[in-house]
């Protein structure tokens, strides 16, 4: 957080770049516990080194419309073309998928939390970095109280075979607890507090949903969480499994703003 609001004092261009670098860590954390093939090198390049870079260049340069669909669109036709040109066509639909589904998660998803800064809101030039605090606080927010709550409530686990503390009573605790808190700080956002509310609720069922679902993936490797071998960059656990829930959120928050204030 240090970090990052030092980079945001430095400008949105620097933020932006450090936010690039956290999809880089996080996409690398990834794609190593994924199964890859000699014929994904040229894939794995493309994603790392040009597709990356060319996504946070597009938010610098707020191309919203091209950002929106680099990714999903040109760069999904791209990368099986790329793998198929290796001639590996062994697990080529699994490998494929993985990279992709790496790069939507961790590239496209956190790109959109810098292109928070570049919003113009009326009378709220220059405050884009309240606008990701608030992002980020609420899902972190439902996040936490969710976990706790799992621990208190003795529920029936919705999917024991993925996650023994995903009920829907935490689940739906930790849901208004970040809703509710995204109301009281709404001054800190171009929003008033019943839209702050809303757009808290939004951010946190997208966040909480996505963390599920990488929680299936992570069960799917066999592993406890992301990082090399349980070791990671950040210590404790892998820096993807403290973004992974922002990654969710952050498209479907920034989208959802957008559409509703006509920006």
């Amino acid at each position: 957080a240090v970090v990052f609001w030092l980079g945001w004092a430095a400008g949105e261009t620097v933020a932006t770049v450090l936010f690039g670098f956290v999809a880089f860590f996080a996409l690398r954390e990834f794609i190593t516990l994924s199964p890859t093939r000699r014929g994904d090198h040229r894939s794995l390049i493309l994603a790392f080194f040009v597709v990356l870079p060319i996504q946070f260049w597009l938010v610098i340069t707020k191309h919203f419309d091209l950002f929106t669909v680099f990714i999903p669109v040109y760069v999904f036709l791209l990368l099986p073309l790329v793998s198929a040109l290796a001639n590996d066509p062994t697990r080529f639909l699994e490998r494929n998928a993985k990279l992709q589904w790496g790069i939507m998660v961790c590239v496209y998803g956190m790109s959109h939390v810098p292109a928070l800064l570049l919003l113009n809101f009326k009378n709220y030039v220059g405050k884009g970095a309240f606008l990701v605090f608030f992002l980020v606080l609420v899902v972190q927010i439902c996040m936490v109280v969710q976990h706790f709550a799992a621990r208190q409530l003795k529920s029936t686990p919705l999917a024991p075979e993925i996650s023994t503390s995903f009920h829907w009573r935490s689940w739906l605790a930790g849901v208004l607890a970040g809703s509710l808190f995204g109301g009281v700080i709404s001054a800190l956002t171009p929003f008033k507090p019943a839209q702050a509310l809303a757009m808290a609720f939004i951010a946190c069922v997208a966040g909480s949903m996505g963390h599920f679902v990488m929680k299936a993936l992570k069960r799917d490797r066999g592993i406890t969480n992301w990082g090399m071998q349980g070791r990671s960059i950040t210590g404790a656990s892998g820096l993807l499994d403290r973004v992974d829930a922002l990654c969710f959120a952050a498209p479907v928050f920034f989208h959802s703003v957008r559409w509703y204030f006509g920006l």
